[in-house]
């Protein structure tokens, strides 16, 4: 195993987490988007998936992996993976409670041959609890934690796509928890079971709105909070075009600035927090908003300390000015997709291209690399 401690050369770009094997059993969704940002800042991911399976190379989620083929039900493909795993510093599954176990991978098995290793879980609802072995999706983990019933209009909650389950609360929290696990494995020469539940990740993601009810800023009805679009001054709104914008100017010298920008000098948008004036401030700021387009308001507020931003579609995005400055957005394979996020000074992250691969050739090399 390559010298964790040891401190990466100025010289060196290929990312952080160079010199790290780390082991994937292939799935959906947050576990691949995981591992993709794993591989991206440099670790070398190698998947396993089932024999056959039918994988988009070009996508996003692919991207720097060495995929194997194998049959997780066949004894000589166990005992090779394993060993694969002797020389791995962490795994990444997202089966259900016990599905590892019965095929003879379990913690407890690969612990006794590799201390090291960091035993990454990542489920819907946990490793244990009255519903870890029940079906669910994103919708249902962010549930649960109060996070659905506090997003959409008043009238019913609205899912955000799948951003605040599997991926904010999945996918982030079970990478934020191996990386800690390393490092802390870097002291201790001991491993550890990294269990992330989305549900938990949710629920963690709440703790700023569970902090403002405790002190009264809060309250459970759906747009009618500062951030939720009940206030005036944060929120949606439509332009001539059809198009949307969006404001968030909360603080006193950006609300100032937004009412000399859009002329409101009316008294009643002098009290900027009183919810009951909220709705008819709101209705005044449509108005406003629907009578010009979304490119004449960009002229007129983007840039500016209003906290504005027009509403983009995700084909419109790679080309505003800012996204293209920053090269948020690559094209690869001809697909448009984001870039390795975040970014690095001295060990830059970089999209490299999967490849298939042989697990006695993989071996062959992981034996030779101790």
């Amino acid at each position: 195993m390559p010298d964790r401690s040891e401190p990466h050369s100025s010289t060196r770009a290929a990312g952080p987490l160079e010199g790290f094997r780390i082991i994937e059993f292939a799935g959906i969704g947050p576990g691949p988007f995981a591992c993709m940002m794993l591989a991206d800042m440099g670790a070398e991911v190698v998947t396993l998936e089932r024999v056959g399976a039918k994988r988009n190379l070009k996508s996003a989620a692919a991207r720097g992996r060495k995929v194997v083929g194998i049959d997780l039900k066949d004894k000589a493909a166990i005992a090779q993976t394993l060993e694969l795993l002797d020389h791995a510093d962490a795994l990444i599954e997202g089966f259900r409670p016990g599905v590892m176990e019965r095929l003879g991978l379990g913690p407890d098995v690969v612990h006794a041959r590799n201390p090291r290793l960091v035993y990454g879980r990542m489920t819907g609802w946990g490793q244990e609890g009255p519903l870890a072995q029940a079906a669910g999706h994103d919708i249902n983990y962010i549930s649960v934690t109060g996070a659905l019933a506090a997003i959409g209009p008043r009238e019913r909650p609205v899912p955000p796509l799948n951003l605040v389950g599997d991926f904010g609360g999945g996918a982030l929290y079970v990478v934020v928890g191996v990386l800690a696990a390393l490092l802390e494995a870097r002291t201790s020469g001991k491993g550890q079971v990294v269990d992330a539940a989305m549900c938990d990740g949710a629920a963690s993601l709440m703790s700023m709105f569970f902090d403002f009810t405790a002190i009264g800023r809060w309250t459970e009805g759906r747009e009618s909070n500062f951030i939720d679009g009940g206030a005036h001054f944060y929120g949606i709104y439509q332009c001539a075009c059809g198009n949307f914008i969006s404001i968030g100017s909360i603080e006193p010298q950006f609300y100032d600035l937004l009412r000399q920008l859009l002329g409101l000098s009316e008294q009643a948008f002098d009290a900027q927090m009183d919810r009951a004036a909220w709705p008819a401030l709101r209705q005044k700021l449509t108005e406003i908003f629907r009578s010009r387009t979304r490119e004449e308001w960009c002229k007129i507020l983007e840039g500016t300390d209003v906290c504005f931003a027009p509403v983009l579609t995700m084909a419109e995005a790679p080309l505003h000015p800012h996204m293209a400055a920053r090269k948020t957005f690559v094209n690869r394979h001809g697909v448009t997709q984001p870039a390795p996020a975040p970014r690095f000074s001295r060990t830059p992250s970089a999209i490299r291209e999967p490849t298939a691969a042989e697990i006695a050739e993989l071996l062959d090399e992981w034996r030779s690399k101790k």
